[in-house]
């Protein structure tokens, strides 16, 4: 059924820009642009759709549609963040790399199964780069590592949470359990 992920589609703000970070900065090439002139819903656009190839053959694609409005922000990295493997070398590279170019640099982040660096691309989207720690892949077997528990647990305690939450408090989980 579905074999491995193709491209993920996020907006950008300039093309070029974006280009400048996702093959220059980071080093993935640009595999292919789409010029579109007319949605498939026959609406008139202006719109560039840019492909940049992973390793693995999958792409990370970006449109840019200025006739089409979108509010770009600065995400937070638990609203959005887009994560990219790569080996220990590399992260300890990149991370150089980033602060030498001035680009907004953090980390390294120590996630127990991963490490982790993160930057902030032109479009405000926050880019982590991250490399497999020893004992990553059983980390991440959820025959073992109990995900399905723990998520089972966090749903139960969210909706204990909403049950006893009076009308109107819009809470949060965590102030709900810290009550």
């Amino acid at each position: 059924m579905i074999r491995k992920l193709h491209h993920n589609a996020y907006r950008c703000r300039d093309s070029e820009q974006t280009r400048a970070f996702y093959e220059g900065f980071l080093g993935l090439p640009l595999a292919e642009t789409l010029e579109i002139g007319e949605t498939k819903s026959g609406r008139a656009t202006q719109t560039l759709h840019t492909f940049y190839q992973l390793d693995d053959g999958s792409f990370l694609a970006f449109f840019e549609a200025p006739d089409m409005p979108f509010e770009f922000k600065d995400q937070h990295d638990f609203d959005l963040h887009i994560a990219l493997e790569v080996d220990r070398a590399a992260l300890e590279t990149m991370l150089a790399k980033g602060k030498a170019c001035a680009i907004e640099t953090r980390g390294v982040s120590n996630h127990g199964f991963i490490d982790s660096i993160y930057f902030r691309d032109p479009n405000g989207y926050v880019i982590e780069l991250c490399a497999k720690r020893e004992g990553h892949d059983a980390a991440m077997d959820p025959a073992s590592n109990g995900a399905r528990g723990r998520l089972q647990r966090w749903t139960a305690a969210k909706e204990r949470a909403t049950r006893n939450r009076p009308p109107g408090n819009t809470g949060s989980l965590r102030s709900a359990r810290t009550s």
